[in-house]
């Protein structure tokens, strides 16, 4: 849940990890914020329950942990290797350099902010302003600040730094600076998981993160509304 699954995924992972331990999985609920499992062997039953500590993207953890659990499945491994082998994931599993990231960001930005119309001025003072952008969601981030404050903190000045760069550099599409500068905030996957929650069968979970989705676009869309007050572009 924490590396971007669907709720499908999640289940296939429990199901088989369970039968490969020689236990019934009675239940598996996966819910937003939490997630809680129940088994079953020779007439007893246990139920435990983990929190969900936040929501994020990482592909490369993500798959290694499905790696993971169909090596244990296919092997037999002991619950307590299991165990030990996630952390060594969780610790281990490389990330991109944030600078990389940052200037990726960028780059990809600029280019949506050129197929939507916007001239190369635009495109270079969203590039700029995008990986600024990019590089504060990192820092609050890792201090741990609320998710819709960091929304919000980023595309203010990522839009506001957009458009002024655009305004300053003389571009003719100052706006499209300004918007595509808050493309990275756009909740791509866990939109799209939502939508599959749905279909698979999870509409709880599915409406959970759909409803997460809508928050994070009104928290973009306050943002801009301040950056396009401080640049006077309020109509």
């Amino acid at each position: 849940m924490q590396s971007g699954s669907n709720g499908r995924v999640i289940h296939e992972c429990g199901a088989l990890l369970a039968r490969s331990q020689g236990v019934d999985l009675l239940g598996l609920r996966v819910g937003y914020a939490s997630t809680s499992i129940t088994l079953g062997r020779d007439g007893n039953s246990i139920t435990r329950m983990v929190t969900v500590a936040g929501h994020g993207v990482n592909h490369r953890l993500d798959q290694a942990v499905r790696a993971l659990v169909r090596e244990a499945a296919a092997s037999g491994m002991a619950p307590v290797d299991i165990g030990s082998r996630l952390d060594a994931l969780v610790r281990d599993t490389p990330r991109y350099p944030g600078w990389l990231v940052a200037i990726a960001v960028g780059v990809a930005c600029a280019a949506f902010a050129g197929l939507f119309g916007a001239d190369q001025r635009a495109m270079l003072a969203t590039l700029l302003a995008s990986g600024i952008g990019q590089s504060l969601r990192q820092i609050m981030h890792r201090h741990g600040i609320n998710v819709f404050v960091i929304v919000a903190a980023v595309a203010l000045l990522s839009a506001f730094l957009g458009g002024l760069g655009a305004r300053l550099d003389g571009s003719g599409t100052v706006d499209l600076a300004l918007f595509g500068a808050t493309l990275l905030l756009v909740p791509g996957v866990p939109a799209t998981n939502a939508q599959v929650d749905v279909v698979d069968g999870f509409p709880t979970l599915g409406s959970a993160r759909a409803v997460s989705v809508l928050m994070v676009m009104v928290f973009v869309a306050v943002g801009i509304w301040l950056a396009q007050m401080l640049l006077g572009m309020q109509t």
